[in-house]
Parts: structure tokens; C-alpha cells; sequence
């Protein structure tokens, strides 16, 4: 019991280092907490929790601090500790901290100690191992800009400081995250923490670099980073990066890249000649209008072509006439039609065509094809067709490939000659790792023209 407090309260710092025992004991206790006793667990790994003990405690998530509100609470810190702090030397230990309070003031403790009391921001950089902002923009915009041995010298002056390469990634990687938020939310640039020199550069910057180019040098910086924690000689891992990273800097995206294949290395800046319309037919023309519009196009121009007669309208009601497949994929897109999805899926993938006959199927099944699959094939015929059909399964003959492996050789087929393209060609020549998984005809895609039909009818 308490001494002389009303509660005893226990403060369990880092309780996810607690081992299972420990966990265990401590359970029982919580279940029936006397009324006197108070448990404060903290821990920055909730995960690690077991669930047993999290379900019966009160859950409180603290949030990470804002740099602009950390900022000031060490302003005033320093004011009542009656040191001397540079409003960008606080800055700076305001974003080092991370939204931690804790955080920030042990490195601010660190500062006053280091500084003797009167905190400089050099001196802070100096203490955190952190490189000068201006010579990480001076770093960024050589690499952005394709200069890499002014890069080179760059870091390896920073690196003579006594800054770790990690570090110098690491402020890469937020100038770049920083830059792409400028860019778009130019708002972020007037936060509290950025200094004016600062919002003016990265102002700048913001927009001399497109969005693809900031995408591009994230993900670099990114990979490059846990490249550089792998290997055995950082620094040398961090050129590497910085020289990927300029010589692909100047590089056009994809998109541009295919614009100018697609017009033959020709100015980009000029739209493609966009396809004629299809002439619209006045208001309330019938089908006369469309029958003359159509044997215009056929004589290409060449006189008046001679007015057809309109076609006889079908009688009212028509008999519908059974459907009388002739070839396997009729019976597929037969089965599709009558929504029988499994039966389609079961022709397509497991049916070896042997012969096929009006009224008679011959196939050899695949080894995992369905045991009532040519009772299912008779059936559903004879109930669509209304005739009788005779389905065979045949143990002689191996039969054709199946219209998935059909359908996979012939894509397979215009896959290779889609990589014969010279536009696709250039393409892959360009981006070594680039591979061609598709091909498909573009719904919008008008007819070819003329030459090309030409061609394709001489070839």
C-alpha cells in the first residue's frame, strides 16, 4: 500500500522488452489490480505486446510532436536555462528529433554541454554528424544536373568533415522528399523550420525539376541507401549511387521516350495528326442517308454511286433457329453465350481435338480433365441444338493442342513479333530490363492505311 499517497503507481519503461515469463507473472495482476495500485506501461513497440496484456489496459497513442510546436518548447527552454541557441541550431535539432520531445531534449542537453552554452548551428551539425544544408543542395543540384564529378568532390569534402555517406543519403533523400512536396503543395515551404535561404532555393529547384525526374531520384536514392548499409565500404557505395543517379538524371521519361520513337526523332512539341472524324449524318436521315454515305466510300470519290434500294424490312416474328456449332471454339463461344461458365473453361482447357463432324465430337481429354466431361459436352448440345450428338473420347490419337495452348503459342507468336518492331526494338534497347508481356489492339485503333493494306495483301 502506499505510504502516504492515495495510489502507488508502477511505471514499466520499454515493457516490450519484458520476457514471456515475466508477461505471465505480471497477468494475474492485472486481471484483479488492487484498488490502491496504478500501472503506467510505455512502450514504442506495441506490437511486441502480447494481446493478453494490451486487452486489459487503456490504450493511449502518442502522436509525434510538430516541428514548428517542438521548436518553440525549445526556445523556451533555452530561455529559462539562460543559454544562447541560433533559431536555425534549433531548427535543426527540432527535425533530427522526429516528433520526439525526449528525443529532443537529450540532444539539446548534448548541444548546451558541446557548445559551452552557446548553440551555433555548425556546431550542432558538427554534433549530430549532419552535413551543411547549403552543401546538400549544392550536392543535389550537381547530381539533378548530370555534373558528377562536381558530386564527387562534393561528398568527398563533406566526407574529409567527418560526414557519414549514410547521412549524406539520408539528407538526399529528404531534400528530394521536401522538394516533391514544394512542388506540390507550395505551401510547405513556408513552414518555421525552413530557413529563408532555404525556401528560396528549394523554391527554385521545386520548379526546374519535373515530377518524374524527383520519382526517379527517390527511388534511387532509396535503393541506394540500403545498398550503402550492406556494404563494406559505404562511402564507395554512395559514389555509385550519386553516379547512377547523374547519368540517369538527364534521361527523358517513358513517355517521352515513346513519343519520340513514335515520331521518328521529329519535334515532340507537335502534336500527331489526329484521325478523320466519321462523317455525321444529318439530323433524321434514315437508312437511305447511311446507304448513300457508304457507296460514296466505296467508289472513293470517283462519281455518284448508284442509289440503293432500301432493304426489305423482316417480318414481324421469326422462328428462332437452332444453333448448329461447326467447330470447337463455336461450341466455346456457344457455352459462353448460354452462360455456362466451367463447361467453357473445361473446353477450352481440356479438350485435345481429334475430329469434328456435324452431330459428332472426337477428342482425347487432358490428364486432369473432368471424368463427365463428354457426357456434360453431349448433353448441353443436344439440349441447345435440339439434335443428337455423339461425343467420343478417343485413346489413339494424341489430337490437337487445346485453345489455351492455342491461344498461349499465338501470343506468345505476336509477342515475338511485337519485340521485331523497330519502334519496340528501340524500346527495349533502351531500357535493358524492360520486358514485353502483352500485346493488345487498341479499342479505339482506326483501320490501317492504305499502303499499309498494300503490304500486307503483296507480302
Amino acid at each position: 500500500r502506499p505510504v502516504s499517497a492515495r495510489y502507488k503507481v508502477y511505471i514499466i519503461d520499454e515493457v516490450h522488452m519484458l520476457s514471456k515469463q515475466a508477461f505471465n507473472a505480471l497477468l494475474k495482476t492485472l486481471e484483479e489490480p488492487p484498488p490502491h495500485v496504478k500501472f503506467v506501461f510505455a512502450t514504442t513497440e506495441v506490437r511486441k505486446v502480447p494481446v493478453t496484456v494490451v486487452s486489459r489496459c487503456q490504450r493511449f497513442d502518442l502522436r509525434r510532436v510538430e516541428a514548428a510546436v517542438l521548436l518553440r518548447h525549445l526556445e523556451g527552454i533555452v530561455a529559462k536555462e539562460e543559454a544562447k541557441a541560433d533559431r536555425a541550431a534549433l531548427a535543426l535539432i527540432a527535425r533530427a528529433a522526429d516528433g520526439s520531445v525526449r528525443d529532443a531534449l537529450s540532444i539539446l542537453d548534448q548541444a548546451i554541454a558541446h557548445c559551452d552554452g552557446e548553440i551555433g548551428e555548425v556546431e550542432v551539425r558538427d554534433m549530430l554528424g549532419l552535413a551543411d544544408r547549403t552543401q546538400v543542395f549544392d550536392l543535389f543540384e550537381a547530381v539533378m544536373a548530370g555534373e558528377i564529378k562536381a558530386a564527387l568532390d562534393e561528398l568527398g569534402r563533406q566526407y574529409r568533415a567527418g560526414v557519414d555517406p549514410l547521412a549524406v543519403l539520408n539528407d538526399l533523400l529528404d531534400l528530394t522528399h521536401w522538394l516533391t512536396r514544394v512542388k506540390l503543395v507550395p505551401e510547405a515551404a513556408d513552414a518555421i523550420t525552413v530557413p529563408e535561404a532555404e525556401r528560396r532555393r528549394g523554391r527554385d529547384l521545386a520548379e526546374r525539376l519535373a515530377m518524374p525526374q524527383l520519382a526517379r531520384g527517390w527511388q534511387m536514392l532509396l535503393k541506394g541507401l540500403g545498398e550503402a548499409r550492406a556494404a563494406p565500404d559505404p562511402l564507395a557505395a554512395a559514389e555509385m549511387v550519386l553516379v547512377r543517379l547523374a547519368f540517369v538524371a538527364e534521361l527523358p521519361t517513358p513517355a517521352e521516350l515513346v513519343e519520340a520513337l513514335s515520331h521518328g526523332g521529329g519535334d515532340r512539341s507537335s502534336p500527331a495528326p489526329a484521325p478523320p472524324a466519321p462523317p455525321a449524318s444529318p439530323a433524321g436521315a434514315g437508312d437511305a442517308s447511311i446507304a448513300d454515305q457508304r457507296a460514296a466510300d466505296a467508289t472513293d470519290g470517283r462519281g455518284p454511286a448508284p442509289r440503293t434500294a432500301p432493304a426489305p424490312e423482316p417480318p414481324a416474328e421469326t422462328a428462332e433457329i437452332p444453333p448448329r456449332p461447326t467447330s470447337l471454339a463455336e461450341v466455346v463461344a456457344l457455352a459462353d453465350a448460354k452462360r455456362e461458365p466451367v463447361l467453357a473453361a473445361n473446353l477450352r482447357n481440356h479438350v485435345r481435338l481429334v475430329r469434328f463432324d456435324p452431330g459428332r465430337i472426337e477428342f482425347r481429354p487432358t490428364d486432369d480433365a473432368p471424368e463427365t466431361l463428354a457426357n456434360d459436352i453431349r448433353e448441353r448440345l443436344g439440349d441447345w441444338s435440339g439434335e443428337r450428338w455423339v461425343v467420343v473420347v478417343s485413346n489413339d490419337e494424341e489430337g490437337a493442342p487445346t485453345l489455351a495452348e492455342q491461344a498461349e503459342r499465338a501470343r506468345a507468336r505476336r509477342i515475338a513479333e511485337a519485340k521485331d518492331h523497330p519502334l519496340v526494338r528501340a524500346v527495349l534497347d533502351t531500357f535493358p530490363e524492360a520486358e514485353v508481356t502483352d500485346v493488345r489492339k487498341r479499342a479505339d485503333a482506326g483501320p490501317p492505311p492504305a499502303d499499309a493494306i498494300d503490304e500486307e495483301e503483296t507480302s
